[in-house]
């Protein structure tokens, strides 16, 4: 299985994440702020992240810029309680594997995990 990073400035989703991931078998590291997730993953690294977009200090898409330059094979998923095409597109161009909407349904979670893990 997979180690797994997952980065929402809501410390409840990143709960709520690990919780189902984990019962799948990964091994998932949850963050609330920016920085100490950016340190893990140049330390240890992951094979996938889960990053919202709205967050903290940065946005969920510059998050995901700095992750491709420590690790341009990164498999990547974001999710926004906030849905605009022009966010979804950003996320897919600079990398991103996925793109889900809050409030996360736990079978879509698993499945696009699953598929995203598969590349």
């Amino acid at each position: 299985m997979a180690d797994i990073l997952v980065l929402d400035d809501v410390a409840d989703v990143g709960i709520m994440i690990k919780r189902i991931l984990t019962r799948k078998g990964h091994r998932v590291h949850v963050f609330c702020d920016e920085e100490p997730a950016l340190e893990h993953v140049r330390k240890e690294p992951v094979q996938m992240a889960i990053l919202d977009i709205k967050l903290k200090k940065m946005s969920g898409v510059e998050v995901l810029e700095e992750l491709k330059k420590i690790n341009p094979n990164i498999r990547v998923m974001m999710l926004t309680g906030y849905p605009t095409l022009e966010t979804a597109r950003e996320s897919l161009v600079l990398g991103a594997d996925e793109y889900c909407v809050k409030p996360l349904d736990i079978d879509e979670l698993e499945e696009k995990t699953t598929q995203i893990l598969a590349k």
